[in-house]
């Protein structure tokens, strides 16, 4: 069984007991979240599709952690002009496990 989330912007497959990285949640470790926006579930050979959420389903998921990702940088340039600019950004997450899929 697997559904598909949308959750900051991004979709993710999930299957219970999977871990994934998503956008930064505002609540603490431990503490058990309810994904409410469902785009699909599948269960076995029964297959779901919301149009465009699926009523009635959710995902529930424990938070193991928060952190942040790998510095990335940012370098903007125009040529023949002198000018450079260099920036750097590290995206926060939060690391969560599946725990239950309710279709």
């Amino acid at each position: 069984m697997y559904a598909v989330v949308r959750t900051g912007g991004k979709q993710y497959r999930l299957g219970v007991g999977d871990s994934v990285k998503v956008e930064k949640l505002p609540d603490e470790v431990g503490n058990i979240v309810e994904l409410s926006q469902i785009l699909m579930v599948s269960d076995g050979g029964e297959v779901k599709v919301g149009t465009p959420l699926v009523p009635g389903a959710s995902v529930k998921a424990e938070i193991v952690g928060h952190g942040r990702n790998k510095k990335i940088t940012v370098f903007k340039m125009k040529r023949r002009k002198q000018y450079r600019r260099t920036q750097g950004h590290r995206q926060a997450f939060t690391q969560l496990k599946v725990t239950e899929i309710n279709a």
